[in-house]
């Protein structure tokens, strides 16, 4: 969620991620915007090795590069050899990527989506997502050529620097995450635990409706039961307020 202010002072510290080590791993995020930003501070923290892209260029992004340690690079290079790839731009610019963007990536990369269709406030209007009823991320997997993991996109920002948790604290905040490959969910749930946070399966990516802007558990931060009552209790009907 990029609405909250992602800005950090100082360098991140791992001090509260989970449990499990899922070993290190080279990581490519385009988007260095708030989710993006602080994604790359908290995963070069853990020791992944983190290649970072946006659109404006690599040289756009030498402070968060000296304040982290992460490798700044043109899109086209921020997938190359990655085990997992963080997608974190606006809906919109989505099309925009450069063709076969992920096929330099390792075998097996888990790609994470992490956007949210706003189409009175950024977006514009999606025929295929209001009028053929595809989800947010379906629509992102047809423009990618790869399937995608939906997770973080109800995730406040600032909650990534200030709420992790060691696994089993009682206020431990849960995520869902939904995709259709099983294998490439099971390294994001690993990562997601790394990184402090619970996760819930939300199923596939034709029921990643159930965490979409304005759901339930779009915000949310409760934990494993909280998050999947929240799943449960989510309409199919795209609100007003999400419609172009």
């Amino acid at each position: 969620m990029t609405r909250v202010t992602g800005a950090s002072h100082g360098a991140p510290h791992d001090t509260t991620s989970g449990s499990r080590r899922v070993g290190i791993m080279k990581i490519g995020i385009i988007g260095a915007g708030n989710i993006g930003g602080n994604l790359t501070r908290r995963l070069t923290a853990l020791g992944h090795d983190v290649f970072v892209a946006n659109s404006r260029g690599p040289h756009t992004l030498t402070a968060l590069a000296d304040e982290t340690g992460a490798t700044p690079v043109p899109v086209e290079e921020a997938t190359r050899g990655a085990e997992i790839v963080v997608v974190t731009i606006p809906l919109k610019r989505v099309p925009d990527l450069p063709s076969g963007v992920l096929d330099g990536a390792a075998d097996g990369v888990a790609v994470i989506d992490t956007g949210n269709y706003y189409p009175q406030q950024r977006d514009g209007r999606i025929a295929a997502i209001e009028d053929e009823g595809l989800t947010e991320s379906r629509w992102t997997e047809g423009h990618l050529g790869h399937p995608v993991v939906k997770a973080f996109n109800g995730t406040y920002a600032q909650d990534i620097l200030d709420r992790p948790r060691p696994a089993g604290a009682p206020d431990r905040i849960a995520l869902p995450v939904a995709g259709d490959d099983e294998a490439a969910k099971t390294k994001v749930r690993a990562l997601i635990d790394e990184l402090g946070f619970d996760t819930v399966d939300a199923g596939g990516i034709d029921d990643s409706w159930r965490q979409q802007p304005d759901t339930p558990v779009y915000g949310l931060r409760e934990g494993v039961d909280g998050v999947t009552k929240a799943l449960a209790e989510a309409s199919p009907e795209r609100p007003a307020a999400f419609r172009g």
